[in-house]
């Protein structure tokens, strides 16, 4: 079983930008490259998961360094980053645009890219995918079960949401941190999430996550010459500090643990699906 896909070589990095680290999950790998993007012409719009009323996702197109900033963390749930693509090219005439999603993001800005009905004059604006690895998702309900039933954080008070040491972590604006384990969240996870096969986003330019890499720390794949180049850009440009993936802990050993899990799981869930005659995505 092929745990990671197609890609060129992997690393651990992180923003050399304190701003964008303290704003930024993990390494701040993302609104990174999105700034740099955005500050030195490769891109000239980029879409991200704003931060809505009650913590919820809002798929948004940002073009300024402020807006990348404002939207930057992970949020744990759903949004629909690709409903504004068009958007982005057509009401933003934007011909340079990045987008981050998950892997099953990924997978369909790759089919639009392939099969571009509904999306005339869109697909050579796309400069760059960025996918982040994914085990599930949450609906927003499911996340405001978890945040408000079991962490005792109202939704309206959430600053920041992460996962990590086998738990969900919920920071308030108050200064509260709660915890639940990661076990007791899986009730409210999203169903079609476990159909599939995909933990880093294997069909990315760039794929980005905080496992293998020590805390503050992002795991990165470099798949395609895009996003190499992309890369390169970055790297030349002084905006992310780098390590030699082989010399971190935990190291891509755990990646593929948990890509390999995956697969694994939800492979059984396919094949007991397509047992009983309930369609599959692919």
């Amino acid at each position: 079983m092929d745990p990671f896909g197609s890609y060129k070589f992997a690393i651990s990095a992180r923003a050399t930008d304190n701003q964008i680290r303290k704003k930024s999950q993990d390494g701040g790998i993302v609104s990174a490259a999105y700034i740099h993007g955005l500050e030195s012409g490769l891109l000239d719009g980029v879409i991200v998961a704003d931060k809505g009323e009650d913590f919820c996702a809002i798929p948004k197109v940002a073009t300024t360094v402020d807006e990348v900033l404002s939207a930057a963390g992970t949020k744990y749930t759903t949004s629909p980053n690709l409903s504004v693509l068009k958007s982005a090219v057509r009401e933003y005439g934007c011909d340079k645009v990045g987008f981050v999603g998950t892997p099953c993001q990924v997978q369909s800005i790759r089919k639009m890219l392939k099969y571009p009905i509904g999306y005339r004059h869109v697909p050579d604006k796309i400069a760059l995918v960025m996918g982040i690895f994914c085990m599930e998702n949450f609906p927003y309900n499911g996340l405001k079960t978890i945040i408000e039933e079991h962490c005792g954080i109202k939704m309206e008070d959430v600053a920041k949401t992460d996962i990590g040491k086998g738990k969900f972590w919920v920071y308030s604006k108050w200064g509260d941190v709660k915890t639940i384990k990661l076990k007791d969240t899986h009730p409210y996870e999203q169903h079609a999430c476990h159909v599939c096969m995909d933990y880093t986003a294997e069909l990315a330019d760039i794929s980005t996550g905080s496992v293998g890499s020590p805390d503050g720390w992002s795991t990165i794949f470099i798949r395609t010459a895009k996003g190499e180049a992309f890369y390169k850009a970055m790297e030349e440009a002084g905006v992310i500090e780098i390590k030699n993936i082989d010399d971190v802990k935990p190291g891509l050993g755990l990646v593929e643990k948990l890509a390999n899990s995956k697969k694994e799981n939800n492979g059984k869930e396919r094949a007991h699906r397509k047992e009983i005659g309930l369609p599959l995505p692919y």
